[in-house]
């Protein structure tokens, strides 16, 4: 397949920042309810990034099932 890389896509093609923020909302929303199960990790507020208190939670919870082993080294 070909493939074009365009910097800053999002800025220039409409389709691309469309999609940009069909996954992020899908991906904040998939956090919200992925909290429910985890709820000491507070997903539903910073959904998923490495926030101060996100880290802090790694940290005295460990890493969950869902937590990507690459992102972070607690």
């Amino acid at each position: 397949m070909n493939q074009e890389t365009i910097i800053k896509g999002d800025e220039k093609i409409p389709t691309i920042s469309l999609a940009s923020i069909a996954a992020k909302v899908t991906r904040d929303k998939y956090m919200t309810e992925i909290a429910k199960e985890y709820s000491v990790y507070g997903f539903e507020v910073h959904k998923g990034y490495g926030t101060k208190k996100h880290l802090e939670a790694i940290v005295l919870n460990g890493m969950s099932n869902i937590h990507r082993r690459t992102f972070v080294h607690v």
